[in-house]
């Protein structure tokens, strides 16, 4: 007897979700060059630096100990309290060991806080552009994402009145990303402290801060959060990790510090996932915060030198504009003035993803829309790569838009 094969039927919780877009442009990036095309991939946010060596070290170190039995959930002990200690040094206040958990990276445990704390209906407000795990860990949760749009004009960034408008009863969390992940943007101490004031008219608000970025920032480093408002401490969560500062990206390392009650259900949540992380991990990690911080200091020059590269470069290019980002190692151009605009094929460019698609097959260059960032028209370049391949990639950019002619009626709008 044959039985009729069943259809596949995922969960309405993984039908709520996707891919992340990221992963998924930087393995067709991957796929075409591995089928032989030139293609200048700047999809993915992954430094180019090696780990330093002192942190490989450290990890070489604890398999030769035998440090490889299950390790505790919440972190080792030696790792968190390290963690308690760069959180404490960053917002003045005084961090414990148990107000930190060590996660599968920041990913995780941003996934960990939404699954210990958001229920069906409750409303998270994410500014756009975001980073776009956010919206998704959200939708898994079963809760409702509340995009703020913010405005090249601001820098992407938040408006405190927009903001304000936002909040409200059923609001559990704010996501607040700085340096953001994809514009760049961060704020000043004045900027934190309007923020601060409007998260006071909405004391039921927690505030996720991603962080992971902190390290990355193109002059000085304004004040955390919490210097500028301690009074916030028993609603936020601080989120970083060990994969940007440190060219740690796969060693899935990340931690946060927050008030010990979430913490403690995040651990609940990830006790049952994941369990702890790789003991070789945590013992690279605590290598990483304790240890010499000089490569943080030269992986950061040469960011600033691949940033300016891209912002003289971007300005140089008709049709496309740039708000300079402040810290990580992204630009989000805008290309408005490019939509509407004739491919050489005849093929028309009516929105982001169509310009991306144009310069990954004409140009060999993969980059981001900004559709997925939940911002259009504007477009994602990660400067994590070397600043040859940058200053290629700007000038397959140059040359693709270049190539672009006016669609025949703005052409006799423009006769008239």
């Amino acid at each position: 007897m044959i039985h009729p094969v069943s259809e596949f039927r995922p969960s309405a919780r993984v039908a709520r979700v996707r891919i992340s877009p990221n992963a998924a442009a930087n393995a067709r990036a991957k796929a075409l060059r591995e089928a032989g095309r030139d293609i200048v991939n700047l999809t993915i946010g992954e430094p180019d630096f090696d780990t330093p060596p002192h942190i490989k070290a450290a990890a070489l170190a604890a398999l030769a100990h035998g440090d490889t039995k299950y390790p505790p959930t919440e972190g080792t002990p030696a790792l968190r309290a390290a963690v308690a200690a760069r959180f404490s040094a960053d917002t003045g206040l005084a961090y414990a060991p148990a107000e930190v958990l060590v996660g599968n990276g920041a990913k995780q445990l941003i996934a960990n806080a939404f699954s210990a704390t958001v229920d069906a209906g409750d409303e998270i407000v994410v500014p756009a552009p975001y980073w776009p795990s956010f919206p998704d860990a959200v939708a898994y949760t079963g809760g409702r994402t509340v995009i703020l749009p913010t405005a090249e004009a601001r820098g992407f960034k938040l408006d405190p009145a927009a903001l304000d408008a936002a909040l409200g009863p059923r609001t559990r969390w704010l996501v607040l990303n700085a340096p953001a992940n994809p514009s760049g943007a961060d704020y000043d101490a004045a900027e934190l402290a309007a923020i601060a004031a409007v998260l006071r008219r909405h004391p039921g608000a927690l505030v996720l801060l991603d962080e992971v970025y902190d390290r990355i920032r193109y002059g000085a480093a304004p004040p955390h959060l919490l210097r500028v408002a301690p009074d916030l401490r028993h609603r936020v969560l601080a989120v970083n990790a060990a994969s940007k500062t440190y060219a740690m990206t796969g060693w899935r390392l990340g931690y946060a510090a927050g008030p010990e009650a979430l913490i403690r259900a995040m651990a609940v949540v990830q006790s049952q996932f994941t369990a702890g992380v790789s003991t070789v991990a945590q013992a690279a990690g605590l290598a990483a915060l304790t240890g010499p911080q000089d490569f943080v200091a030269e992986a950061l020059a040469a960011y600033a030198e691949r940033r300016k590269l891209v912002v003289e470069g971007i300005a140089a290019i008709p049709g496309l504009t740039l708000a300079a980002p402040a810290g990580a190692f992204f630009a989000f151009p805008g290309c408005a003035a490019l939509i509407g605009t004739l491919r050489p094929d005849g093929r028309i460019i009516a929105s982001d993803a169509d310009f991306t698609e144009y310069l990954l097959e004409d140009a060999g260059v993969a980059a981001m829309p900004g559709a997925a960032f939940g911002l259009s028209p504007y477009f994602r370049i990660s400067f994590a790569a070397d600043a040859a391949t940058v200053t290629e990639a700007l000038r397959r950019i140059a040359r693709a838009v270049a190539a672009l002619a006016p669609a025949p009626a703005l052409a006799a709008a423009g006769a008239r």
